[in-house]
């Protein structure tokens, strides 16, 4: 099916056990959505037709043409064309060369004809971190670097902005996704916390769906670094793309760094249709394509040593790409509600095999998730229990306000960090978890606005107990819907923290507020359960 204009498919992918809605919304340069021959006019001889991702495109039409009659005619049409488009194409090339091999496990699970390799990849280019160089020299050395040192970079301010495609259209963004995920979860055994530390990243992006040919336009178009830095900033791209452009005299100078911990490479297949009539031909054209032809056009002919193998499967590369492309950056009220009842104090186990506490474990992953909150966000922290009869439900540890704002001589994120980096709980003291939550929509709904996102998350390893506060959860329940407000909604996530974590009130409250239950069932996994809520937060129902 191909409309004019924009064209809009769902295909829905099934790989792994794993369901995908793969949304492709990308019109290429012709405005029609079916790409564009490199060669003028028609051909009617044409017996081999092959798509190839537009930057290597040139490459095979200069070989095809040595087989061609010589004047852009002949049995083989080279068409150029973004691989997400040919992906969803209803008619599939003879020959197809997308920009990743990917792109044949993405076509082949949706059900478009099945293609066979031949040889290796005609072609490589690895992605490469491109800034102009005073922006590159904050996040790497030489020519090294790697996606943590730029997470840190963009989380501590000293790199100014990140730009990046859509993993769901571009391989650029497909793949620098991926070389995201490798490197988090290099850096820590902790599926959590690597979840963590890549949403850190993408929650500070100025851009997440910019189209990488379009910003070399962009930037080659601008006289002063300082503009390109601030306005794109830091970008993947293929190392082809960045030779081109340096290649092109342009006024600005863009420097290229190797991100290291998570290198990889666009592959460029050369995939002969199983179908096709004309499997002589299309090896002919393979053995025409040279290494020269190659290497001066800007590719690689040989694989990097440091770089990832791709999974064989689509789905782990097409997870961590559909999580960040359905990531909303908005702004975000919120109040964290952190249990500090006795029972936290339990011991537990990291993912390392270190005993500890739940208390020290919730340390460890709330501070990591407190890099989370975008700039944009305000945010605010209680902690609740009851160590005396007297008590009051909840404590203040943060006053609620922007997180970039002034807070004790210092930022409320720092302030943030500090209450987690302190958070203790006493031995005995019981759970008023009920009645903090509904003191804390009370206090929430007055700052429901339009165009933001009021929410609570709330983190609790036990029920409501043991205090004067203690109520039926009938009562609670009935309360709670009687006091929301359609015009002025606070959903409730609630992270159920232990096995003893009493989910199904959590489920029950999510349903009356509109919010979401997540259960941490051992507490070693409470980072995962800390991202899911963070992600629940940031993807659209």
């Amino acid at each position: 099916m191909m409309l004019a204009g924009m064209i809009v498919i769902v295909l829905v992918l099934v790989a792994g056990g794993t369901t995908w809605w793969l949304y492709a919304q990308k019109p290429v340069a012709n405005g029609t959505g079916i790409g564009e021959r490199v060669a003028a006019g028609p051909c009617d001889e044409t017996l081999l037709h092959v798509v190839a991702a537009p930057e290597i495109a040139p490459a095979v039409e200069e070989a095809a043409r040595g087989l061609n009659s010589g004047n852009g005619c002949g049995p083989i049409e080279v068409t150029a064309q973004e691989p997400a488009v040919t992906a969803l194409a209803a008619e599939q090339p003879d020959v197809w060369i997308p920009s990743s091999s990917v792109w044949l496990r993405i076509a082949l699970v949706g059900g478009v004809n099945a293609y066979r390799l031949e040889g290796g990849p005609i072609a490589r280019s690895p992605i490469v971190l491109a800034a102009p160089t005073a922006v590159a020299a904050k996040f790497a050395k030489g020519d090294q670097t790697s996606w943590i040192r730029l997470m840190n970079g963009v989380a501590g301010h000293q790199v100014p902005a990140v730009t990046m495609p859509d993993p769901l259209h571009s391989s650029v963004g497909m793949l620098a996704v991926y070389g995201i995920q490798t490197a988090m979860e290099r850096s820590t055994p902790d599926e959590g916390i690597a979840q963590l530390r890549a949403l850190t990243l993408r929650s500070r992006l100025k851009d997440a769906s910019a189209d990488p040919a379009e910003l070399l336009r962009r930037v080659a178009a601008q006289s002063d670094p300082d503009a390109v830095a601030n306005d794109v900033g830091v970008f993947p791209i293929t190392e082809q793309q960045l030779t081109m452009y340096q290649r092109g005299g342009n006024t600005v100078a863009l420097k290229g760094t190797f991100p290291t911990d998570g290198l990889v490479e666009a592959d460029y297949p050369f995939a002969i249709s199983t179908s096709t009539k004309q499997a002589g031909l299309a090896e002919r054209l393979r053995a025409a394509i040279t290494v020269p032809a190659i290497t001066e056009a800007g590719f690689r002919a040989y694989k990097m040593p440091l770089s990832v193998e791709l999974p064989e499967h689509s789905d782990q590369v097409l997870d961590p790409a559909v999580q960040w492309a359905q990531y909303r950056a908005l702004e975000f009220q919120v109040l964290l509600l952190i249990d500090s009842s006795g029972s936290m104090n339990k011991p537990a186990t990291d993912k390392t095999g270190r005993v500890t506490t739940k208390a020290g474990l919730l340390r460890q992953s709330g501070l990591a998730a407190a890099q989370l909150f975008g700039d944009e966000t305000s945010i605010g922290m209680w902690t609740f229990n009851t160590p005396a009869p007297e008590s009051p439900p909840h404590t203040e540890m943060v006053s609620f306000g922007p997180i970039t704002g002034p807070l004790a001589g210092k930022t409320r994120r720092d302030a943030l960090a500090a209450a987690i980096t302190g958070y203790s709980a006493p031995n005995q003291a019981g759970t008023p978890l009920f009645q903090t939550i509904l003191d804390a929509r009370a206090a929430m709904k007055p700052r429901v606005k339009p165009r933001a996102t009021t929410m609570i998350i709330v983190l609790s390893d036990g029920t409501d107990a043991e205090s004067k506060y203690t109520m039926p959860k009938k009562t609670f329940l009935t309360r709670l819907a009687k006091e929301g407000d359609a015009q002025r909604p606070v959903p409730v996530i609630g992270v159920g923290f232990g096995p003893d974590a009493d989910m199904a009130t959590l489920n029950e409250i999510a349903q009356v507020t509109g919010g979401k239950a997540i259960a941490a069932k051992d507490p070693a996994d409470l980072a995962s359960a800390m991202a899911k809520a963070f992600l629940a937060a940031h993807t659209p129902a």
